[in-house]
């Protein structure tokens, strides 16, 4: 969608929403459909070519607002997170299916999916540890609590701890800044050893500092062994994982409790829209249920209603499936594909202009399965070391440059 055809669109919305409020009182009061609506009326998976916006529009009249505000808003965030896990080939026990035991939720932000998975095996634990050890109170259990993640981690795991009330101890990485699976061995031997107690483990797929991954083959076994939740955190390196040349960087997530990234970072998708899955979505429930008499309703005994507030800390949610279903069908997978591999190409043609407009060295480029490729050729007899590292600093230079120009 280019800017012309934005404002065209931003202004049949701003139509649509007048007509909306100009016909409210014939619109009916209360919605005429169902619990479980909606997942018949829509595709299992999101298409792979784009779709045009009359096309979405007209589906959001005849299948959306049908179901609006509920259960629309609900039973779409549910097929949206299920489109989104099958793009990433994530293992069926994270989708939710139509009876499936997993299943995706939208947070807020990669904090709040961070300490919400804390919060969720903190209470598993717990419960564990006083159905084997009935004389042990919670705040005994509490006080013997551990929690792991890699000393690259996102300060948000840190945060976690601190509103969970339990320590957070950090595993060191290694000479790729990745944790191992040796490291992790050696921490919760000392721990346990000590009288504590490890529940939790976050790994990270894309670190802050320095984009390295945790290695979740290793890491993944050792959680399970020793059930402790593994939570895997991918916040802006996840999108990536859609593209199948990417895909081996997620290997090792079957093994992991709950898994999560941003598609707010490089999906297209506005914030707020930080996906969530978890292979139990009762290990949530049972963590956050609270259900006073003003929130029951007469379809929750009915096992066809997700109630999304059991998944999360707040009450209130916004539709944000809503803008996730537009991306979708209107970029289609392949789009969607096409933007994440074309960042680097666009980069490397600006980063090839400007070292030869510099004059400094003369560089080359070629394609590689549609990939943009710098060529830096030193093989004439008279080039010595001290012209490579010239021609380094000055690549990496002009590389900062363009970066933070971005």
């Amino acid at each position: 969608m280019d800017i012309t055809e934005f404002q065209k669109r931003g202004k049949e919305m701003v139509d649509y929403i007048a007509d909306y409020f100009k016909q409210l009182e014939k619109r009916p009061v209360y919605p005429d459909v169902e619990p479980g609506y909606l997942r018949p009326l829509i595709p299992d998976s999101a298409p792979q070519e784009p779709e045009n916006f009359e096309d979405v529009l007209k589906d959001f009249e005849r299948i959306i607002m049908p179901g609006a505000a509920s259960p629309a808003c609900t039973e779409l965030e549910t097929v949206m997170l299920d489109w989104l896990g099958k793009m990433l080939n994530l293992p069926e026990e994270f989708l939710a299916g139509r009876d499936g035991e997993g299943g995706g939720v939208i947070q807020g932000s990669a904090s709040e999916a961070t300490l919400v998975t804390l919060l969720a095996a903190r209470t598993k634990m717990i419960r564990r540890v006083q159905s084997e050890n009935p004389e042990l109170t919670e705040a005994d259990v509490m006080s013997r609590l551990v929690a792991y993640a890699s000393d690259q981690a996102h300060s948000s795991v840190e945060k976690a701890g601190s509103i969970g009330g339990v320590k957070i101890k950090t595993i060191p990485s290694n000479d790729k800044f990745a944790v191992c699976g040796s490291a992790l061995k050696k921490v919760l031997h000392e721990d346990r050893a000590a009288g504590l107690i490890p529940f939790f483990f976050c790994a990270t797929l894309g670190t802050t500092p320095c984009c390295s991954f945790d290695r979740l083959l290793e890491l993944g076994p050792i959680c399970n062994k020793e059930n402790i939740w593994m939570h895997v955190d991918a916040a802006y390196a996840g999108s990536a994982f859609i593209c199948p040349e990417f895909r081996y960087l997620l290997n090792g997530v079957e093994f992991a409790d709950s898994f999560n990234f941003n598609p707010h970072k490089w999906l297209l998708i506005n914030a707020e829209c930080s996906a969530l899955w978890v292979k139990k979505r009762s290990d949530l429930t049972s963590a956050f249920k609270v259900d006073p008499l003003y929130l029951q309703h007469c379809h929750q005994e009915s096992g066809l209603v997700t109630d999304y507030r059991h998944w999360q800390i707040p009450l209130t949610r916004r539709f944000r499936s809503l803008k996730m279903w537009f991306v979708f069908r209107m970029y289609g997978i392949k789009g969607l594909q096409e933007h994440i591999r074309k960042a680097s190409n666009q980069l490397n043609e600006a980063l090839l202009k400007s070292i030869n407009e510099a004059r400094k060295i003369h560089l080359v480029p070629c394609h590689l399965r549609e990939k943009f490729v710098l060529r830096f050729a030193i093989c004439s007899r008279t080039v010595e070391s001290v012209h490579v590292q010239f021609a380094w600093k000055h690549i990496s230079k002009l590389a900062t440059d363009l970066l933070k120009e971005c």
